[in-house]
C-alpha cells in the first residue's frame, strides 16, 4: 500500500512546529542575552521614552478575566523611595500590587537600573510573595541576579526598534522571560484616554514556547495595557504617607 501524502505531509508540519529543535528554540541564538552591563554607566533614577525609573511614579491598571469575564483584576505599580543593591548594582525597587475580587493575590519587589547614556532600562530580579485569602502562601517565580547563575535582562530599550528580541529575565529554570518588539505606532483606548504611538510587545518565555502575551507602553507613561488590563490612572504620588 503506498504511503498517504496527505498524512505525511501533516506530520511533517507537526514535527516542524513542536519538535524541541525547530521553530523557536531553533532560532534561540536571535534572543539578546548579553548587555555588556560591566562597561555600563547604571544609575537607579531616570527614564527613557516607554518607562519611568522616577521615585513616586504610579500606574494603575484594570481589567476582567474569566469565560464570564468574573474575575475582576486591579494591578498597582509604584516606584518606590527606595534601593536595593543586587549582583554588585545599587537598583531602584518597583512594588507590584495584585488583586482578584478585592483580595490581595500577589505582591512582589522588582529591582531595574537604568543606563545613564544609552536609556536602556535592565531587570535585576524580583521577591515575589502569592497570597490566598489573606495569608502568604508562596514565593514562585522569585529571583535576583548573580544567584543561581541568574543575570540581569533587559526590560526596555532606550532606543527601541521593531523587530528587536531580548530576554527580560534570564534566571534558569525559573524565570526566562522574553519580548519583541512589534510595533511603535498603535492606538489604544484606555479608561485614562486615547494614546497614540504606543510600543508593543509580544512576551514570552522560553521554558514554555506555548505561552505569549502582548502588552503595550505609552510614550512618557510605561505600561498602559497587559492582556485585558488596561490602564486607569497614571502620575506621581506621594509615596511618603
Amino acid at each position: 500500500m503506498k504511503p498517504n501524502i496527505y498524512k505525511l505531509l501533516f506530520v511533517a508540519i507537526l514535527i516542524t512546529f513542536f519538535s524541541p529543535g525547530c521553530g523557536e528554540a531553533q532560532n534561540e541564538s536571535s534572543w539578546q542575552k548579553e548587555f555588556g552591563l560591566s562597561e555600563r554607566n547604571l544609575v537607579t533614577t531616570g527614564q527613557n521614552k516607554y518607562f519611568i525609573l522616577e521615585p513616586g511614579f504610579k500606574l494603575v491598571l484594570k481589567g476582567s478575566f474569566g469565560l464570564f469575564q468574573t474575575t475582576d483584576v486591579k494591578l498597582e505599580i509604584t516606584v518606590l523611595n527606595e534601593t536595593k543593591e543586587v549582583d554588585g548594582i545599587v537598583t531602584r525597587v518597583f512594588e507590584e500590587r495584585e488583586w482578584k475580587n478585592n483580595e490581595i493575590y500577589e505582591v512582589s519587589r522588582n529591582f531595574f537600573a537604568a543606563d545613564q547614556e544609552t536609556g536602556d532600562i535592565f531587570y535585576f530580579g524580583e521577591e515575589v510573595d502569592f497570597y490566598s485569602d489573606g495569608k502568604e502562601i508562596n514565593h514562585e517565580g522569585t529571583w535576583l541576579a548573580g544567584k543561581d547563575d541568574a543575570k540581569p535582562g533587559l526590560i526596555m530599550p532606550g532606543r527601541p526598534i521593531v523587530g528587536m528580541k531580548y530576554y527580560q529575565e534570564i534566571a534558569p529554570g525559573v524565570a526566562m522571560d522574553r519580548a519583541e518588539i512589534i510595533s511603535l505606532d498603535q492606538e489604544l483606548d484606555t479608561p485614562a484616554g486615547l494614546l497614540r504611538n504606543c510600543l508593543k510587545t509580544k512576551e514570552g518565555t522560553s521554558l514554555n514556547l506555548l505561552e505569549k502575551e502582548f502588552k503595550t507602553y505609552a510614550t512618557g507613561i510605561g505600561l498602559v495595557q497587559d492582556e485585558n488590563l488596561l490602564l486607569e490612572s497614571y502620575g506621581f504620588v506621594d509615596i511618603n504617607k
